[in-house]
């Protein structure tokens, strides 16, 4: 598996990935379990908060935010939805 952007976020990382994986090869796949019961959500919140954290203290998290307003009406037109605001 890849490592994360963050390196301080590696375990959580590892730790959803592994969950993610055996879910979904296991119990997704088979139609055992919905994306809306996937068990490894709350490792994904855990790894998600970490990583916006680490992103905010680099400055990244204002570059993203900037590349997101640059390219929201390309995206509403590629993606066939109307302007966003």
């Amino acid at each position: 598996m890849s490592q994360s952007l963050a390196p301080e976020c590696n375990e959580l990382k590892e730790r959803y990935d592994t969950c993610f994986l055996k879910w979904y090869s296991e119990k997704y796949l088979r139609g055992i379990s919905t994306s809306d019961n996937n068990e490894c959500a709350t490792m994904f919140k855990e790894y998600n908060v970490c990583l916006k954290r680490a992103l905010k203290e680099r400055g990244i998290d204002k570059l993203l935010d900037e590349a997101r307003e640059d390219f929201k009406e390309n995206d509403a037109t590629l993606l066939g939805k109307k302007k966003l605001f």
